[in-house]
């Protein structure tokens, strides 16, 4: 009677759990359906440490061209915080391509309209919408390390035979033949066997275990393609019949997985089932013959994993982008994109879309653009509103500003430059150097849009006015625009001909500096640098001295 008592207690126990289990399951997808309903556009905090952000960069390193936005101007417009503001992704995938869209501009007019017709259609399909993110959910993370680091690593493996797993299997045969005629014999022979077995195992999985994960990762891709394919949505059939099309020719890859990817395997959790399939695993090798198989499907069909990577991916990203529209709360912009025999570039209430409280400013370029105006005045936030307003039109088809029409442009920058103590380049050495590389894509592909901050600044009055007037004029050829600031007025007047003068201003009053960031017609024509040094408290016979020798500059062209 105990025993039947305790036999439903255990019973009861268990069934308990499996309930929890289910409402917990259920509680949880409740939890995720409502935010991706009710949350739309709200901004998501996900921490992002070197290891993860590498591993996001994995795609775009892995599909590297001479086409994509630099380095330097990346680092120069801060897009890797422009990225994070928009990632609004659901998996690793998306993450992976949301970066690599971002860093690869589109110079025709049919990728872009594709990225808007899918984009256009989850905003208008709310539905659709969750349950793709849903599915896109589901397909998770790979960790610290994208999937492309493992596949680029799947050499080290070299070429694997299942030659001495096979034999091992085929020596039970006889092992087990002995049991009927000799028992002791037999059972000697299978440990012997199992004895063996194990130590090669753990010799052998130690090798390919750190490529678990990325089996596991796309075999989770092929379950999300699946369940994707089965959506009820006509917006998305071109990617849906792609996704068919690669996972149809990973079958084999799948075929038999649960040897090598079953849940619990070598956990400890305490399963009976899965105890068992842990020894049959350790003495037939089975899941290491199932390895080499699927590294070798891997090897044969990298292209169809690259496939599904990035059409999953792309999904997520383009329902990113809606979602980014709708936290943009100063508005935004679809843009015009046009071939045009000169360049041209034209924003109406354009903002940086990393400040809380920006001041919208237009601009008008069909020569190149040269500021003017004191420092904080405004001039690099600027440059930089413009430049990432030209990325993000050609990237993600999404500008912050009202309106937004231009040609097709390689956008490159020379702007928040440093000293390089690792090579011991100055600052004029790294300068110069940044520039030459935007004048030689000028030279051998025209069509760029270009941003100098203070050019030459690392060296004298003289040669940076001398040197930067015939640089700042070499940077309008071959269909180019370039958008400049500079302190020297004296730029202004040298390069009239062919750059329009823009400045910014600044006030101070009652001992205080107010700026209003507003983009101005002409050259700066008020000199308050001097001010400024008087608003912060230095010296009155610094300011008076520094005053009368700036003015005595300026009637005689004389230092004294």
């Amino acid at each position: 009677m105990e025993y039947v008592v305790f036999a439903f207690v255990a019973a009861g126990l268990v069934a308990l759990l499996a309930a929890k289990g289910i409402y917990d399951s259920k509680s949880e997808k409740a939890r995720i359906l409502y935010r991706f309903r009710h949350k739309y556009g709200e901004l998501r905090k996900k921490e992002y440490g070197l290891d993860r952000y590498k591993a996001i960069a994995g795609y775009f390193k892995h599909h590297g061209n001479e086409e994509q936005v630099d380095e330097i101007t990346f680092q120069d417009l801060s897009m890797d915080d422009i990225f994070m503001q928009m990632n609004f992704t659901n998996c690793q995938a998306g993450e992976e391509v949301l970066y690599h869209l971002l860093r690869t501009p589109d110079f025709t007019e049919e990728p872009l309209d594709h990225k808007e017709a899918v984009i256009q259609y989850f905003e208008e399909h709310k539905e659709e919408r969750v349950q793709l993110q849903y599915r896109l959910n589901e397909t998770g993370y790979t960790g610290k390390f994208s999937l492309y680091d493992y596949l680029d690593n799947l050499d080290i493996l070299g070429k694997r035979s299942n030659l001495h797993h096979y034999t091992l299997l085929i020596s039970y045969i006889p092992a087990i033949a002995f049991c009927f005629f000799s028992p002791s014999l037999g059972i000697l022979l299978i440990l012997g066997l199992m004895m063996y077995g194990m130590i090669s195992y753990f010799r052998e999985k130690g090798e390919v275990d750190v490529y678990l994960s990325s089996f596991a990762f796309i075999l989770k891709l092929m379950e999300t393609s699946e369940k994707i394919e089965q959506l009820a949505a006509e917006g998305i059939k071109e990617e849906q019949d792609r996704l068919r099309e690669n996972r149809k020719a990973l079958g084999q890859f799948r075929r038999g997985s649960f040897w090598l990817m079953s849940n619990g395997r070598m956990s400890g959790s305490g399963n009976p089932l899965d105890m068992i399939l842990d020894y049959l695993r350790m003495s037939l090798h089975f899941d290491l013959i199932k390895f080499n198989t699927m590294l070798e499907q891997v090897r044969k069909h990298t292209e169809n994993v690259d496939g599904l990577f990035y059409t999953i991916g792309y999904l997520d990203a383009m329902v990113a982008i809606g979602e980014y529209r709708a936290s943009l709360q100063n508005g935004y912009c679809i843009p015009v994109l046009q071939e045009e025999k000169e360049p041209f570039l034209s924003m109406e209430e354009g903002y940086h879309p990393l400040l809380d409280n920006p001041v919208k400013n237009s601009i008008e370029a069909k020569n190149g653009i040269l500021l003017t105006g004191s420092n904080a005045s405004g001039k690099s936030t600027f440059l930089r509103t413009v430049a990432i307003s030209a990325i993000l039109a050609q990237t993600i088809h999404t500008v912050p500003a009202r309106q937004y029409r231009a040609g097709y442009f390689r956008i490159m920058s020379a702007m928040s430059l440093s000293d390089d103590i690792l090579s011991g380049e100055s600052y004029y050495i790294v300068e110069i150097r940044a520039i030459k590389r935007i004048m030689d894509t000028i030279r051998e592909k025209g069509h760029v849009l270009c941003f100098v901050d203070e050019v030459l600044r690392g060296t004298n009055t003289v040669e940076r006015i001398a040197a930067g007037t015939e640089i700042l004029r070499k940077l309008l050829t071959n269909h180019t625009l370039c958008f400049a600031a500079t302190h020297d007025l004296e730029l202004t007047e040298l390069l009239k001909d062919s750059y329009d003068n823009y400045h910014f201003e600044e006030e101070v009053k009652d001992g205080d500096v107010h700026f209003n960031y507003r983009l101005m017609n002409g050259r700066a024509t008020t000199r308050n640098a001097i001010k400024l040094l008087s608003a912060f408290g230095y010296d009155e016979d610094i300011i008076k001295g520094a005053g009368r020798r700036a003015d005595e500059f300026l009637q005689t062209g004389q230092w004294k």
